[in-house]
């Protein structure tokens, strides 16, 4: 099995809670154990931009989140903004990688002040202090000086900033390419195997001279 096996996925709340839907979807079928965490203003994006409405306790959004994606018995877990008993609070036994998706320029400033204020927080700085992969993606229009400080910031400190960008050199042609295509890029950075969208160059075919 190529890459983690232990990943923490946390969803904040800027605009695009489809692309962290989506990932939870991906690292369930390629059989990844899943910790997540998830703020309050993301499940009220989530409610808005989409037809999932998540229960507000962690056992009961455990039990929905496994059903929705068809996970194992204990592939995805649940945890509490303020479980600092959780696996992620710690180093000695964190998941091997952390994706933020969406990440809010809130929750970009906290990480990079290391405010430590809820889980999610807490769990990115464990990821950053034990030199692990931590990648974040933000969703924001525009960008202020601010946050290109606390990305510059992130991005010494050895987090991978993935603006939730899609490109247009595959052709999508409905939104869930778009979303993919996202989607695809992050789990490329964390090597797991995706089919969504072809590294660059595979699908290119030489034709004409020499």
């Amino acid at each position: 099995m190529s890459g983690p096996e232990r990943i923490t996925l946390a969803m904040t709340g800027a605009s695009g809670a489809q692309y962290g839907l989506r990932l939870l979807d991906c690292l369930v079928q390629e059989e990844r154990e899943v910790h997540f965490l998830i703020s309050k203003a993301a499940q009220l994006v989530m409610a808005t931009e989409t037809d999932v409405t998540l229960p507000s306790k962690p056992q009961a959004m455990q039990a929905f989140l496994s059903e929705y994606t068809g996970a194992a018995p204990g592939q995805i877990r649940v945890y509490g903004k303020e479980d600092w008993m959780a696996p992620p609070a710690s180093g000695s036994s964190a998941p091997g990688a952390m994706v933020v998706v969406p990440c809010s320029t809130g929750t970009l400033s906290a990480i990079a002040s290391g405010a430590c204020n809820n889980l999610i927080e807490r769990a990115a700085d464990v990821t950053l202090k034990e030199r692990r992969q931590l990648i974040l993606v933000p969703r924001e229009a525009p960008y202020s000086s601010i946050h290109l400080e606390n990305m510059l910031k992130l991005s010494n400190l050895g987090a991978v900033i993935v603006p939730a960008s899609p490109g247009f050199y595959h052709q999508p042609q409905t939104i869930d390419d778009l979303i993919d295509f996202v989607v695809a890029r992050i789990l490329n950075l964390l090597d797991i195997p995706q089919d969504m969208l072809p590294r660059w160059g595979e699908h290119h075919q030489v034709s004409g001279d020499d």
